[in-house]
């Protein structure tokens, strides 16, 4: 069994001894914790947080448990129940809460579940805040409140409906143009909740005919729900076998937005925030900002528009937001998929990146008339990324070896070396980033080239110096 707590919440495996797995008491731990937090934070104010949860089988009793526990100390709770993480944040913002709490383990299987914890912004936690509700949760300064004091709760049935009008509220989304551009849509939502957002939101956009596969949120995933090529076939056969335009997929909590070209195809999850960002800095021209282990497409994509620049940050979506914030991006995310919008909040955003990516494909072909998926990929800087690790020892000073590793090509001609998160090397023609696991002695070995052989032999260079 797993239980890993990170600055941004606690994710475990259902089941086994507490400590060891998201046990109900390690869900009662952690939520207390974060509640003395946010009091800590506020004194003297009457807390309102947040709460609302993806499909899988656990998420109805962790939620209970979840919900009890805040009641127990003291702070009142909207609770929204089935939603998406995007959903939530936006239920944060709109209702003036305090905080609040996600339900969902996102792309893990189903026997995972996680606690996310947002702040008063709808933002996830930063490392500082992170840190001392880990050092609370095992402190012995929590406190419950007196029974005059217990909180109430209000359930909210209309989050995912707000959401989407928000979303159809953007500027830059263009409805009427998408209804004319007659879509005919597939829709693979991993029987999670995006199979009540999604399917919705391509209606209200006026796109009538949508072929929904897995979107029952029964949290008996039908795929392995990371959206990856390798889990995607079926919905690949579906786009074709029906005609569709396009295929979309997200993930079981929808904060990551992959696609799927009319030849069942993949997009490429690095291109769902390349294609959106093109789209948006054609009419609002600003900067850009992705991960370091994103792809160099979003880069190249930005300065083709003048006066616009790009940043990179260190992986993770609170560095990200927050450099966003720092550089006026108008536009961010990661390359997973995770498309962040600022005009309507900081956080990745499926429903935004559907909205924005249909908006541009039915401008598109209002100027070349059956401009298909894959044609308009090919208009994007053609990149391939390659993965790979290299297991160490446990008594391996990783941190001593990636420091190695940046002085060595520090010192070399057409190298630029970043050592914000790992070490990322950029060269003429590509990257290599390494980054060490927080879980497992391992360092992970990301790279990025034209092509997968060049991606790989970059890849082989810098790993034969470790």
């Amino acid at each position: 069994m797993s239980l890993i707590k990170s600055i941004s919440g606690i994710r475990g495996t259902i089941g086994g001894r507490a400590g060891e797995g998201l046990s109900p008491l390690d869900v009662v731990k952690f939520t207390s914790a974060f509640a003395t937090f946010l009091k800590r934070e506020r004194p003297g104010r009457r807390l309102r947080l947040a709460v609302g949860r993806d499909a899988r089988l656990s998420g109805a009793m962790v939620d209970r448990l979840v919900v009890a526990t805040l009641q127990g100390m003291g702070v009142d709770v909207l609770e929204s129940g089935l939603s998406t993480t995007p959903t939530t944040e936006m239920t944060v913002i709109d209702h003036g809460c305090d905080g609040g709490i996600i339900i969902t383990a996102s792309h893990n299987p189903k026997h995972w579940n996680a606690l996310k914890l947002l702040n008063a912004k709808g933002e996830f936690i930063n490392d500082a805040e992170g840190k001392e509700v880990l050092r609370l949760a095992e402190s012995d300064e929590v406190e419950f409140a007196e029974v005059d004091e217990l909180g109430q709760v209000e359930v909210l049935d209309d989050e995912i409906d707000r959401h989407i009008e928000r979303v159809l509220g953007l500027k830059l989304v263009d409805a009427e143009a998408i209804k004319k551009a007659n879509f005919k849509v597939a829709v693979d939502a991993v029987n999670s909740t995006g199979g009540l957002a999604i399917p919705r939101l391509l209606r209200r956009l006026g796109v009538e005919q949508v072929v929904e596969l897995n979107c029952e949120p029964t949290g008996h995933f039908a795929h392995n729900p990371e959206p990856i090529p390798q889990n995607l076939t079926q919905i690949s056969d579906c786009v074709r076998d029906n005609g569709c335009d396009l295929g979309i997929v997200v993930d079981p909590d929808v904060d990551r937005l992959a696609l799927v070209c009319e030849d069942g195809q993949m997009f490429g999850e690095e291109y769902t925030l390349v294609a959106v960002a093109d789209y948006v800095l054609q009419h609002t021209p600003g900067n850009t900002v992705s991960n370091l282990s994103s792809s160099r497409a979003l880069r190249d994509v930005t300065r083709k528009y003048a006066g616009c620049s790009y940043a990179a940050s260190a992986v993770g979506e609170v560095n990200v937001t927050t450099l966003m914030k720092e550089t006026h991006a108008v536009i961010g995310g990661e390359g997973n998929g995770g498309v962040i919008y600022p005009e309507l909040h900081y956080g990745r955003d499926a429903l935004v990146g559907v909205a924005l990516f249909l908006t541009l494909l039915a401008k598109r072909r209002q100027n070349a008339p059956g401009l298909t998926v894959s044609q308009l990929r090919r208009t994007y800087p053609e990149y391939v990324i390659t993965k790979n690790r290299r297991d160490l020892t446990p008594e391996m000073d990783v941190d001593a070896l990636l420091q190695k590793v940046a002085s060595l090509y520090g010192g070399q001609a057409g190298c630029e070396v970043s050592t914000i998160d790992g070490v990322k090397i950029d060269f003429a023609d590509g990257w290599v980033h390494l980054r060490k696991s927080n879980t497992e002695p391992i360092i992970r070995i990301y790279s990025e080239a034209a092509d997968e052989a060049r991606a790989n032999e970059l890849a082989q260079g810098v790993m034969a110096q470790l």
